[in-house]
């Protein structure tokens, strides 16, 4: 079997562990108890899962010869092991297996697509992704992706609890407060990718920025982030109104990695992958 072959191979089986997962998160989420042995078992198999997919990567790297970051199927695959770690390092200083199934849910539609609609065999990179800047911008940017997809989780909870479902999670003002702290985190690296983007665009392009379709849905999607830390500071938005705000935000992040990427034409585009 080739690399890329046990490559893929490992993605399949990552894709079965998370739908199997999916059934042991659903069993605990009613759950009043902090741990149980079905949400050990859940958390056990998401480790596996992050291994299945870090391994994936390592391999499409060895194959390709180059950073797994080259086209949409790595960037899927890489963005979901990046929402299943920051899952996991969270979960290592707290109990957070009651948010286990919001985090599962989109890494299973991810490597979907990514194995059904975006497959690419590995091979070498075009000219303007033959650069240092790639492993930099592209990895800040998969990075802030998997904290803003807890952040979105975090929101979708929230307006559930508020309408008094899932009483057995913790309280809407303890599920604010961490969304919150997870765009802390977020925000900056966000903010690192698009700048890092912006100077290697001026090495490939020679301008910082042309407000190429995909640079003005990052700027958007910043402005949103933003908008949603400052709002918090200046006028008290909390609970409800800053859920929705992440909601926006997270649903720019989407619009911009499948609209903007495969169906929009421009320097970033992606279509035909």
């Amino acid at each position: 079997m080739s690399t890329n072959s046990l490559s893929n191979l490992l993605v399949y089986f990552a894709i079965f562990l998370s739908a199997l997962n999916l059934i042991l998160f659903s069993i605990t989420l009613g759950q009043s108890k902090k741990q149980s042995r079905v949400s050990n078992i859940a958390m056990v198999l998401t480790w596996l899962i992050g291994t299945f997919l870090a391994a994936a990567l390592i391999l499409r790297a060895v194959a390709a010869q180059r950073a797994p970051m080259g086209n949409m199927y790595e960037f899927a695959v890489a963005s979901a092991t990046a929402i299943i770690f920051a899952f996991l390092f969270i979960s290592i200083k707290k109990d957070i297996s009651w948010l286990g199934i919001f985090i599962i849910v989109p890494v299973i539609i991810l490597l979907g697509l990514a194995v059904i609609v975006l497959y690419t065999e590995s091979g070498p990179l075009v000219p303007a992704l033959k650069s240092s800047w790639l492993l930099i911008h592209v990895s800040s940017a998969i990075i802030s992706y998997g904290a803003f997809s807890i952040n979105f989780a975090l929101s979708i909870l929230y307006l559930l609890r508020v309408k008094g479902k899932l009483k057995s999670l913790p309280s809407p003002n303890r599920i604010d407060e961490f969304s919150y702290k997870v765009v802390l985190f977020a925000f900056p690296i966000w903010t690192f990718a698009v700048i890092s983007g912006a100077i290697w665009a001026e090495s490939a392009w020679g301008r910082y920025w042309g407000w190429d379709p995909k640079e003005t849905w990052a700027f958007i999607t910043w402005i949103i982030y933003a908008a949603y830390l400052h709002s918090r500071v200046t006028v008290g938005w909390k609970g409800t109104k800053s859920a929705w705000v992440s909601i926006f935000g997270y649903a720019a992040i989407v619009f911009n990695f499948f609209v903007i990427n495969i169906w929009v034409t421009g320097l970033h585009s992606y279509a035909g992958v």
